[in-house]
């Protein structure tokens, strides 16, 4: 399986998410579980099976957080020379050659996009236009409704 990069800053989001899950998650719902069966009858008995449902998608995303932290390559950019270039985990400022409209972006990895925070998805069509590129390169982006040109303004390693 290939290595699937992650800033620094996502690694320890999903690392405290883990953690959450099974140090405070599992037992609270372990004891759900165990106060529910002493309620009588599983069968109809609605707070074990929402409690056997919640262990569900705990145990699941447990195992989810895991894989997603052993196929991991994390990046630090701090530890990489800044310069022109626009690469993984850079801050990138464009401008819409069109409208002059600025946009600012982190690249970030899949599970850490979230695009009202500002951070894109390194595979997303803009990503992949900016990244090599350097200050002061025009790219064209192509979208559903036709080709945008934008002008990298700024890089930032931070």
């Amino acid at each position: 399986m290939s290595k699937t990069p992650l800033t620094v800053e996502g690694e320890a989001r999903l690392r405290a998410e883990l953690e959450q899950l099974k140090k405070i998650d599992r037992p609270r719902i372990v004891e759900a579980i165990a106060e529910a069966r002493a309620h009588g009858d599983l069968k109809e008995n609605a707070e074990y099976h929402a409690a056997r449902d919640e262990q569900g998608f705990a145990e699941a995303r447990i195992r989810d957080l895991e894989s997603k932290l052993s196929n991991a390559q994390i990046i630090d950019i701090s530890t990489i020379p800044p310069s022109d270039k626009v690469i993984f985990s850079t801050t990138v400022t464009i401008i819409n050659v069109e409208t002059d409209e600025t946009f600012t972006y982190k690249i970030v990895g899949d599970d850490e996009a979230d695009i009202k925070e500002q951070k894109i998805s390194y595979q997303s069509p803009i990503a992949r236009a900016l990244i090599g590129k350097e200050i002061g390169d025009v790219v064209i982006v192509k979208t559903p409704s036709g080709d945008i040109e934008y002008e990298i303004d700024e890089v930032e390693y931070k």
